[in-house]
Formats: C-alpha cells, structure tokens, sequence
C-alpha cells in the first residue's frame, strides 16, 4: 500500500460542444434518471415481488431498504473514489455495475438472491448521481454551467415521481422482473456513450492510501442507521432491543467517524467541506427542505390507497402532476440563475411549499381527484426553485477537484433526511391516528345526537348489532387516518417556513457551481 498520495497529471478539461455535448447530457442524465428510479419503482411491487417468491409483504420490503442501505453506504465514498480512480472511470464502472445487477435481479428466484442482487446493485450505483453532475458541470462551459445544473435537478426530481407510476405499469402490464430489466438497455446505451465521449477526458488521479478506519466506521455507522430507519416503524421502534442496539452502533460508530475523519491524513470522507459556510447552510436546508418535501410525498399516495381507496395507478396519477411545473420552470431557473438572488429564489420555493402544504392540510375524506390535483400541481414551480439553487450555492467557491466529494456528502445528506422523513412521517401519521380515533370514538355514544341518528339508519337499512358498528368503526378510522395526515401537512408546512431564516446565512456570490468565486 502507498503511503504517499501519487497524482497522475492531465491537461485542464475544455468545456464540450456540439452533438457530443447534448449526446453526453442525455446519457447523463437517463442513467442518472435509471438510478434514482429503481428507488422507488420497487415500491408499487412489493406484494407481486413477496407472491412470486413466496415471502411475506414485509419481507418482500427488503428489495426496497437493500438498495437504499448499499447505496447510501456509498454516496459519502464518492469523492474518494473519484480521486483514487478517475470521475469517468468511476461513473462507467458504476453504470456497468448498476445494469449487471439490474439484469441479475430480474433473474433472481428467491428472495435472499433479490436481496444480495438489490445490495451489490446499490453498491455499484450509490456514486453515480454525484458523478453525474461533476461530469456535467465539467462538460459545460462556465456561462452555461446552470443550464447542467437545471437538466441534472430535473431527472433527480422528477425521477422518484415517476417511478411508482411505471413501476405498476410494467407490474401490472408484464411482470415484477421488468422494472429491473428496463435498466438494462437505458444503462447500457448511457455507459457506452458516457464512455465514448469522455475516455479521454480523465480527472486528475491520486493514488492516496485507503482510510481502512474510516471505511468501516463509515460502514457500521450507516449502514446500521439506515437499517434502524427501514425496519423501526415495524418493529416499535425504541422499544425493540434489535432496533435500540443498532441505533446506539450508529451513533457510536459515526460519532467516531467525525472525529477520525476530521484529523486523519487522507480522509474517505471530506468532512471538511462543512467548515465552507455556503456548503454548511446549503446542504443543511437542502437536507431539512427534502426532509418536508419527501415526508408530503410519502403519507400522500398512502393516504389515497388506505383511507380514500386509490388504486396504486390512480395514487401515482394524483401524485405525478408536481413533476409538469418542475419540468417547465427548471431551464428558466438554470439559465437565469447568475442573475438571480438565489437565497429569495429558495425563500419563495419555501414559501409555496408551505402554502400548498396547509392546502392539503385542509382537505377532508370527501376531497375529489380534481381539488387533490391542483395543490400537487402548483408544488411543481417550488421544486425548480428550491432545487437547482440550493446546489449552486451549496457548490460554490469550491474546486472542481471537490465537486464530487461535495456532491457525493450533499447528495447523502439528501438521501439521509429521506430516510428519517419516511420513518418519521409514518409513525407521526400512525401514533396521531390512534389519538384521533379515541377522541373521534368519544363521540360514538347514546349522548351524540349525530351518532344516534346514524346508527338508527344504518339499523334502517337492516345493518344492525355488530354490522353496523364494524361500519361506524370503519368510518371513524377513515377520518381519523384523514386528520392525522392533515397534522403531517401543517407539520411539513411550518418546517419549510421554519427554514427560511436559515437560508439567509449563506454569503453571495455565489458564482458558478464549482468556480473558484465567494471564498
């Protein structure tokens, strides 16, 4: 082993042009777009996935929290395996890895192969997303840098949106191993062409020593917190000695990691990048904004399913519409962004989030597909506004040695705060619906006119005795599901406004995303 870090040197990349270019971002961007999918494309199929291999619901979930944990390993590695191994290299590596594993998991005939598949397949994949926009932002001339940023923001938005929708699609139409398999041509294509084009354009290589401490702290720590955040809903959370023992690894484990990482020679993750202020608070309401915005998307096609009876199709058609605005608004926003004050640009995405948050806060069990819509729909514009900033100005004043690092650390962070979103907003919805269906169940007596009259019908109708109180259980338990997701939204609504004075801390200018400006 190398104890000293050995550089090979390269020429300075010029910006590309042309065909080349546009055939680079689309590549790009569909692998990136294949990536982010298969985080959620798995979720709709889970009971056909259990059925097939003869394993129950929850554990068919582990195709789910087997990617995330392996990918989620990976993410902070990025920067080290880019500067050990080349940006270019690395990124084709972990396409080929992601579309080898994908074919793997299709052909996969029980459970515990799905599982090892699903785990290698998000090792391979966890460095692509922030290689992906490191490559970008290399590519692209320096005037036309948030332009990259823009059409990198929209596949990883807009990619989780879909990917419910296209996953009961190919369940429903053909069968579960197709949402694997759909990878394999879109990846394959994307790493030929990534390939072809950048071979020759290789980032400067240091051949540092492996931080073999870091490495399995690192491994411990969150691989433990993410198998804690996957499993705690099911398990009681605290209360389950496996789940308390995992969460008191984690904390140990990655305490350790700060402090080793902070003072070892060749660090596997920069944490350093937290002393940059704009990386700090950039990062920090990217993290707590998606924490928001991931909890409103998760308890939302749940609600629609379980309570007002959507089918998985229909909950992913009421939830999609936030993908149009998004779309349409992010090249005015990556075009325009050197002229825009960014810190108002998020303060009103923040804004709109909150405002259309208590508009879901406000809707009953009545509420048609129609009124559910539009707030979806009018979210959209906040997602370019509050997305393709935050990155600029969580990028800038640093090096392009350093944007996949940052990028790899931040897009963790984001991944993190998924993860405790969905764990915390299912357990927020689930302990206030026990508290709104005891308050609700209060009112169920012979001293509620309202409650009288309506057994009196149902007894009309011939449902009486034990019928007809099953149907009035029924009912509290659908609106008591209603209210406690209403108490997410005001939840989710007051976090984003609690993080607007945050966004205020960050120092302009804020340059071109890896510039050396606003040191």
């Amino acid at each position: 082993m190398a104890t000293e870090p050995v550089m090979s040197d390269a020429p300075p990349l010029k910006p590309l042009s042309g065909a080349p270019l546009v055939l680079l971002t689309i590549a790009v961007a569909f692998s990136t777009f294949m990536e982010i999918l298969d985080m959620t494309i798995v979720n709709v199929a889970v009971p056909h996935i259990a059925g097939s291999l003869g394993v129950s619901s929850s554990e068919g979930t582990w195709a789910i929290s087997s990617y995330a944990l392996a990918s989620a390993i990976m993410q902070p590695l990025t920067g080290w395996l880019a500067k050990r191994f080349g940006e270019v290299k690395t990124f084709c590596f972990s396409v080929a890895l992601f579309v080898g594993f994908s074919m793997l998991c299709g052909l996969a005939t029980s459970m515990p192969m799905l599982v090892i598949f699903r785990l290698l397949q998000g090792a391979g994949s966890g460095p692509m997303v922030a290689l992906s926009l490191s490559l970008l932002l290399s590519s692209y001339p320096k005037t036309k840098q948030g332009i990259a940023l823009a059409m990198w923001a929209m596949t990883v938005v807009v990619a989780p949106i879909f990917g419910p929708i296209l996953g009961g699609w190919l369940t429903d139409n053909f069968s579960w191993p197709w949402i694997f398999y759909i990878n394999v041509p879109v990846g394959a294509i994307a790493g030929v062409i990534t390939w072809g084009i950048l071979k020759n354009r290789e980032t400067k290589i240091i051949r540092a020593p492996i931080d073999t401490v870091g490495l399995f702290l690192l491994i411990v720590g969150v691989g433990c917190l993410q198998f804690m955040l996957d499993n705690g809903n099911d398990h009681d959370w605290f209360s389950s000695p496996l789940i308390l023992t995992l969460g008191l690894i984690a904390l140990v484990a990655l305490v350790f990691l700060v402090i080793w990482e902070l003072t070892a020679k060749y660090p596997v993750v920069d944490l350093s990048l937290f002393s940059r202020r704009n990386f700090s608070i950039g990062v920090t309401a990217l993290s707590l904004g998606m924490l928001a915005f991931f909890g409103i998307n998760v308890v939302f096609p749940l609600w629609l399913q379980t309570t007002l009876g959507y089918t998985a199709t229909w909950a992913g058609l009421a939830t999609a519409p936030v993908g149009i605005l998004a779309f349409v608004v992010s090249p005015f926003i990556g075009k325009n962004i050197q002229r825009l004050e960014l810190r108002a640009v998020v303060t009103f995405a923040f804004i709109v989030f909150a405002f259309t948050s208590f508009w879901f806060a406000s809707f009953n069990s009545q509420a048609s597909f129609a009124s559910l819509v539009l707030p979806r729909f009018i979210m959209g514009i906040a997602i370019a506004c509050f997305f393709i900033p935050l990155n600029q100005i969580f990028l800038s004043g640093l090096q392009p040695n350093q944007i996949a690092g940052a990028s790899g650390l931040a897009n963790f962070c984001r991944t993190l705060a998924s993860s405790i979103s969905t764990a915390l907003t299912v357990t927020l919805w689930q302990h206030r619906s026990e508290y709104h269906h005891a308050v609700l169940t209060e009112h169920v007596s012979p001293g509620s006119p309202a409650a009288t009259q309506f057994i009196q019908q149902l007894q009309g109708m011939g449902i009486g005795g034990k019928p007809g109180l099953a149907v009035v259980d029924q009912l509290v338990t659908r609106e008591a599901m209603t209210l406690a997701v209403n108490d997410v939204f005001w939840g989710c609504a007051i976090l984003f406004l609690a993080l607007i004075p945050i966004l205020w801390f960050a120092r302009p200018p804020f340059g071109n995303a890896g510039g050396a400006a606003g040191h």
